[in-house]
């Protein structure tokens, strides 16, 4: 079993995200088409946290399942035969289960664990935990889909 690491600029030519809404920094310990961790640096000046909240700020939780989302897109991407995602791009289409245990708090290193559960022609269905050090702070299922670039 062959682990890979992508880094931001190979996620970059994996997924049209773009910052600011670019979320993942890297990808680690891809088994092609089964798992990969991504790697969210959950910035204090970060868009996202600036008024979420004043004096408090905390990651929402809608912003984790996007990182979910972004890092399963980039593995699976990653894992596929390139002519056969040419010119594709993978919608969220649902999810499920999505539980939020720990606030994510500026200044720490988000590790999003992924894994794809099973898939139906162009329909995924994934799993993942994201961790601080160690710790739960959320989890969630969902499914997407992979369609042609219009």
């Amino acid at each position: 079993m062959i682990m890979e690491t992508l880094s931001k600029k190979d996620i970059e030519n994996l997924l049209p995200h773009r910052e600011p809404m670019l979320l993942i920094d890297k990808i680690i310990n891809i088994v092609p088409l089964k798992s990969a961790t991504g790697i969210m640096y959950v910035k204090k000046n970060g868009f996202y946290v600036q008024g979420h909240f004043p004096n408090q700020p905390v990651m929402p939780g809608v912003l984790i399942v996007e990182a979910f989302g972004q890092a399963a897109a980039a593995f699976t991407a990653h894992g596929i035969d390139r002519e056969v995602y040419d010119n594709k791009l993978v919608f969220l289409m649902g999810v499920d289960k999505a539980r939020f245990r720990n606030p994510v708090i500026p200044d720490c290193e988000l590790h999003l664990e992924v894994e794809a559960l099973r898939t139906h022609g162009r329909v995924w269905k994934y799993k993942g935990t994201a961790k601080v050090e160690g710790k739960r702070m959320a989890d969630a299922e969902w499914s997407a889909t992979i369609v042609d670039r219009k």
